[in-house]
């Protein structure tokens, strides 16, 4: 089996045998917002700092142990929910598994709730966490608010209706997002699944939100984590950091991050001022564990 590289071309990834039907869901299925031949060229829109060499390590992750017969791609509706609603069939969680046992997470691509950037806005995350030994979910659902915070309560509830099977801990797990993905994740952590059409479940025990101008919180939202550029020309670091000044005078436990200089959807944020933050986010969302 031989791996992807920088040179490989992002259409023989998406029809590798190896990944079934789901392929064409590791990259953005609304092909308009992304551009580039090969892995090492893919460009998203609205985000910047797109690494080819974590792209490529992505690609093979999910192809070895797609390989290996482990499970790395979960529907989260039935064949007839589908049926009844042909949108649906562009859902779905990818699984980056961490240690046996341990807590979850799940990972929102932004994307304008136009499209999904997963590549660069989830996976990376969700890849990293399993590799700290955390078991982390990055959702593809369908764009819209409604639909999107639909397919998120729907997601939770199926981690945690199949918990035995994934081999997660469902306490204190934690809703991670960026830009539309952070809207995702500040709405369901704030409202619960229910309110979205999921079942009645928890409340996320962290909420982490990158680049995004949500300004809604309440007393009830839960602990949350924000980071964003300074020159963000899409979300505003001063509304970012007023929502959570207002959050932490009602008690509630929050961490903010401005980096200087920085522009909208930097993921990861490798080789800016803004590498290694998700060593912080997890520091965070362990006090919250405690």
């Amino acid at each position: 089996m031989s791996p992807y590289t920088v040179d490989t071309k992002i259409s023989d990834v998406i029809s590798d045998p190896v990944f079934g039907n789901y392929g064409r869901l590791i990259f953005p299925v609304d092909t308009g917002y992304m551009s580039g031949d090969t892995l090492g060229e893919l460009r998203l829109t609205w985000y910047n700092f797109i690494d080819p060499d974590k792209t490529t390590e992505i690609c093979n992750y999910l192809k070895e142990h797609a390989a290996a017969g482990e499970t790395v791609f979960y529907d989260i509706y039935t064949d007839e929910e589908k049926a009844a609603d042909p949108d649906k069939e562009n859902t779905g969680l990818f699984f980056f598994k961490g240690e046996p046992g341990e807590k979850f997470a799940v990972c929102n691509a932004g994307g304008g709730f136009a499209y999904v950037g997963a590549m660069h806005d989830s996976f990376p995350h969700a890849l990293e966490l399993s590799k700290m030994g955390y078991n982390a979910f990055a959702l593809i659902y369908r764009p819209g608010w409604e639909t999107a915070n639909e397919d998120l309560s729907r997601a939770i509830s199926f981690i945690f209706e199949h918990a035995d099977e994934l081999e997660v801990d469902t306490e204190c797990y934690s809703l991670w997002g960026g830009s539309a993905g952070a809207r995702m994740a500040a709405d369901v952590g704030s409202y619960g699944t229910a309110y979205f059409g999921g079942d009645e479940l928890p409340q996320a025990g962290t909420v982490v939100m990158q680049y995004t101008g949500h300004s809604e919180y309440s007393e009830n939202d839960p602990p949350t984590y924000v980071c964003v550029g300074t020159s963000d020309g899409i979300a505003n670091w001063r509304t970012m950091k007023r929502r959570l000044d207002s959050m932490s005078a009602l008690g509630i436990p929050t961490e903010f991050h401005a980096y200087e200089g920085l522009p909208h959807g930097f993921g990861l944020g490798t080789g800016t001022a803004a590498e290694g933050w998700i060593n912080d986010v997890v520091a965070f969302w362990e006090q919250q564990m405690e």
